[in-house]
């Protein structure tokens, strides 16, 4: 095979997928004005249906839009030799690997975080503020993003340094260092995200004792959870949407719920919601998805360590050079199709584990307070209550509301 013949192979794979990706988005707002179900006539009235229809049309049109500028910029960049270019400027700076590897990566990072902002301001500022789900002040959207970035640089460019040091050193055995680095870096961040990354962007503080954290403790108290860590987050310093998770292990497992959930649910609603959240720990979800990401990425860098020493990779997108940074870029955009498998089997679990936590939820708490909860969440997001099924095996995570609700009614 030649670079030449693999180049097409990378163009044909970024077109197929933007056309596929683009094809569901178009079936799926072809339903947009499809009739309630009748398990969900409750959710919406006339007025705040519009009104969902019509967030849900303009997010497709801008999501159109955005998908084409970022398809379009993709091709001319990879048509006119962008990342020849952009290792050519890193090799003017130092001979060294590392630095080499991280300016590289560091050019790419920062051009596209140039190029995309104005989308997400125009996101944030413009359409979830005419619908009014924005809460963001422009002095939180600018620290976001600088926050945001100091965090890829210290945390992305360190793993990115040690990577490229033990490739130097092992070659094609890398992978294993580097699958130690992430696996050890995935379960720290699973342990100490809330404790450590949340407070950068968040104010956290524990749930206050009162009649909600008594019917809190009560029913953890009834399921043999021992769950002392509750806290709100300031959610609604950002949006007006609500949520709520589970995280971290042992003595670091928490319950976070969003404060815009505890003002827009009751307290019997909470406690369910909260059932759910302790359904996928006791169903070992959360073991199974950090040990299902540590499988994964293991096999994807053992997948990687055959190919990336292959100058084909480097050539393919234009490099004259064989380097391991420009290697790993066309392996990543080779690597699609089999990441696009690997992210459908997880969204399909994914879906079965939300099964599983609402029947937990059912059973050792009720399941009405759970469903209206769902109901009011969906309502005030105006999330799509109408998706295509096609739509949601390629990209829902969750089960649509109407499966839910007809879940939990069985």
């Amino acid at each position: 095979m030649t670079a030449n013949t693999l180049f097409y192979i990378i163009i044909a794979i970024i077109v197929i997928n933007f056309i596929i990706d683009k094809v569901l988005d178009a079936i799926n707002a072809k339903h947009y004005n499809d009739p309630i179900p009748e398990a969900l006539n409750d959710v919406y009235d006339e007025t705040e249906y519009k009104k969902s229809q019509a967030y849900k049309t303009v997010n497709y049109k801008f999501s159109l839009i955005a998908s084409v500028f970022s398809f379009v910029l993709t091709l001319g960049f990879l048509l006119l030799d962008g990342f020849e270019y952009v290792d050519g400027l890193a090799r003017r700076f130092s001979e060294n690997p590392i630095v080499i590897a991280l300016i590289f990566f560091g050019i790419i990072m920062i051009a596209s975080d140039i190029i995309t902002t104005p989308f997400g301001y125009y996101k944030t500022f413009v359409i979830e503020e005419k619908f009014g789900f924005n809460k963001t002040t422009k002095k939180t959207f600018i620290l976001d993003k600088l926050k945001g970035l100091l965090m890829t640089v210290l945390l992305g460019g360190g793993i990115i340094s040690l990577i490229v040091w033990f490739y130097q050193i092992t070659e094609n055995q890398f992978w294993l260092y580097a699958w130690g680095i992430i696996t050890i870096f995935t379960v720290f961040m699973n342990m100490f995200y809330s404790k450590l990354i949340v407070p950068l962007f968040n104010k956290q503080t524990p749930l206050e004792d009162g009649e909600l954290r008594t019917k809190i403790s009560a029913y953890a108290a009834s399921v043999g959870f021992n769950l002392e860590k509750i806290f709100i987050i300031d959610g609604s310093k950002r949006s007006t949407k609500a949520n709520a998770y589970f995280s971290g292990f042992g003595s670091e497992k928490r319950v976070t719920l969003y404060d815009t959930l505890v003002n827009d649910l009751d307290d019997e609603e909470i406690v369910a919601v909260l059932a759910h959240e302790v359904g996928h720990y006791k169903r070992k979800h959360i073991i199974f998805n950090l040990v299902s990401s540590i499988l994964l990425t293991g096999l994807t860098l053992f997948i990687l360590s055959i190919f990336v020493s292959n100058p084909l990779l480097s050539h393919a997108i234009g490099a004259e050079e064989q380097s391991f940074h420009v290697g790993l870029i066309a392996f990543g955009l080779l690597y699609a199709p089999i990441s696009e498998l690997t992210s459908l089997i997880m969204n399909y679990m994914s879906r079965v584990f939300e099964y599983q936590a609402d029947d937990y939820a059912k059973n050792t708490y009720k399941a009405e307070p759970l469903m209206s909860a769902l109901k009011k969440l969906s309502k005030n997001s105006l999330s799509n209550l109408t998706p295509h099924k096609a739509y949601v095996f390629m990209h829902y995570s969750h089960p649509t509301l109407l499966a839910r609700i007809k879940n939990l009614m069985a």
